[in-house]
């Protein structure tokens, strides 16, 4: 009984399911996992959840004809998401981002997704600092609130000191959080799994590949250790800017599932007044947070996914503190300079490079249509222009990245997670100094943006010092063979442009079949001509030996056809398989 208690109490804490455990409740959880999502499936799949669904262009800022495909719906969409558990929370934070898969309204919902829930008592708070510190809450911090700050879905955030006199706060994450999310992973996997092999809204969408990045970031999220991390990174990435400020981490007292941090007191960008930023000289933290986010991304290829103006506090000395660095990512160095060059060629008004970038960025699926792509490209891009130093980066990439997917151009997600990233810096920026310029703010940094695309890492020299070296040491020594084998008549060049092997198979199976089917008919035909034999041997009134051929000819005839049927199943699943791109 005791034991049943304590998983009902912790199905409670993960919204109303029941906890995956060992305790004889892991079929019920199991079960009321796959009911939750099949409900949202059912609920959402007959509704313009993906993008590529026809939309009217006409009702600009309007909702459906009949409501059901509007921004109700998508805000219905996120609440059910949100009542769903931590899992899914996050799962629709990442959606938020997707613009190439989302239409408007459910990234717009999704972005306003609120990820507070209730708090946990203080006894578990207590006993998870002390399991994970190992030692008493007072032989590490001289006070400890009781009543967090704030409570959401993965964790809590209490205000405490160190016994040294140092003002902090400590996240303490959720109990039963790992296990709740691994039962939805386990599920989500499954799904997504049997969604790629058997629809073609899987394959073309890559489900499985979106959750695969999903749990990349929900498994850093989950390790408060790797949020220490991103904190040092950033404190040493803005030590340049005197305006910009991160908490440091205590790593002494912080471990897994345990972050303490500086605690940092100021006001949400979001809650200054028109009076109050009249008192503060916002302009050089605009452009010292707009410059330094342009060089993290670019340059160094960090990337801060969550910069939203919530996640940034105004100090009392006129600072701005950088927040909640949990969602970082990486951006590859192919990627950095594909948008480096994205964004020059947008300044100059160039759509169609910018479409020809775009093609190289992405991965074509079904229903991709070059032409269409560039023409509509080249009209956003000539817009974005048109309106001068009002056009942001961010919203043009992520209109872009919406238009990639409506086309069947599917981009890298690290694009569409720079353009929403540069999306919430715009609106910081806009509540902060409404009239500061994105765009001439990049056209002055451009330079330096360039600049860093062709910086070459000291790694990257003495890479290509090695290559060098092999290159001049061994070139001798080919160019010798090359010539002798031409002397000596032995030179051969092989082009490996189809698979010939695997030619000759199709070829010889393609005979096979003609062969066998032309046997089959000449017996059909022999047989015929012998029902005319005279002979005492007869089957159902019918010449023996006419019947025999007959009955060769049918099962030899079914046989082939069900091998047929069989082989090209097989063949066309495991084309289907090679062709399904990888990201």
């Amino acid at each position: 009984m005791a034991a049943r208690s304590r998983s009902r109490r912790r199905a409670r804490e993960s919204g109303g399911r029941p906890a995956f455990g060992n305790d004889g409740w892991v079929s019920t959880a199991t079960r009321s996992r796959y009911a939750d999502l099949v409900r949202l499936l059912l609920r959402y799949g007959r509704s313009d959840l993906v993008s590529g669904a026809q939309t009217d262009e006409f009702a600009v800022g309007d909702a459906a004809a009949d409501g059901s495909d509007g921004p109700g719906t998508a805000e219905q969409f996120a609440s059910d998401l949100e009542a769903m558990g931590p899992t899914y929370i996050k799962l629709g934070q990442l959606l938020s981002t997707r613009f190439d898969l989302l239409p408007a309204a459910y990234t717009e919902a999704l972005t306003r997704l609120q990820d507070t829930v209730q708090p946990f008592p203080f006894e578990e708070v207590r006993a998870i600092v002390e399991g994970e510190l190992d030692g008493r809450i007072r032989d590490f911090f001289a006070e400890f609130d009781e009543e967090p700050l704030a409570a959401a879905s993965l964790g809590q955030v209490h205000r405490a000191v160190t016994r040294t006199g140092r003002d902090v706060v400590v996240k303490v994450q959720r109990p039963d959080v790992r296990e709740t999310v691994r039962g939805d992973m386990e599920v989500l996997g499954t799904i997504a799994d049997t969604a790629d092999k058997r629809t073609s809204v899987g394959r073309q969408y890559g489900l499985a590949q979106l959750l695969a990045q999903f749990r990349r970031s929900l498994v850093g999220e989950l390790d408060y250790r790797r949020e220490a991390k991103n904190l040092l990174r950033f404190i040493e990435l803005t030590k340049d800017y005197d305006r910009l400020v991160v908490p440091e981490p205590v790593l002494q007292l912080t471990t897994s599932r345990v972050l303490t941090m500086e605690r940092i007191d100021g006001r949400k960008v979001t809650d200054l007044g028109p009076l109050a930023l009249m008192e503060l000289d916002t302009r050089p933290i605009v452009e010292q947070l707009f410059r330094c986010y342009l060089r993290m991304i670019l340059d160094d290829g960090i990337l801060h996914a969550d910069p939203h103006p919530g996640n940034l506090l105004v100090t009392d000395d006129g600072r701005l503190a950088l927040l909640d660095l949990g969602m970082v990512a990486t951006v590859p160095a192919r990627i950095q300079e594909q948008v480096i060059k994205l964004l020059l060629v947008i300044s100059d008004g160039d759509g169609e490079e910018a479409a020809r970038i775009l093609a190289d960025l992405g991965h074509p699926v079904d229903g991709y249509d070059a032409a269409a792509f560039r023409d509509d490209v080249a009209h956003l891009v000539s817009e974005a222009v048109a309106s001068g130093a009002d056009m942001e980066a961010g919203t043009v990439l992520v209109e872009l990245s919406r238009l990639s997917g409506e086309h069947g151009l599917r981009p890298p997600a690290e694009m569409s997670m720079i353009g929403k990233a540069l999306l919430n810096l715009d609106q910081a920026t806009a509540h902060l100094d409404p009239d500061f310029a994105p765009a001439e703010a990049i056209r002055d940094n451009v330079s330096e943006i360039f600049a860093s695309s062709l910086k070459t890492s000291p790694g990257g020299l003495l890479t290509a010092a090695i290559e060098a070296k092999e290159f001049t040491s061994q070139l001798p020594k080919r160019a010798n063979r090359i010539l002798d084998s031409l002397a000596q008549g032995e030179f051969t060049l092989h082009v490996e442009a189809i698979d010939e092997h695997r030619l000759h198979l199709v070829l010889q199976r393609i005979a096979n079949r003609l062969t066998l089917g032309l046997i089959i008919a000449a017996t059909i035909i022999g047989a015929a001509m012998m029902m005319r034999v005279e002979t005492d041997s007869r089957i159902l009134g019918f010449p023996a030996i006419a019947m025999l051929f007959f009955t060769f000819a049918v099962v030899a005839g079914t046989g082939l056809g069900i091998h047929i049927v069989l082989t090209d199943r097989k063949v066309a699943r495991t084309a289907q398989h090679s062709s399904t791109p990888p990201g």
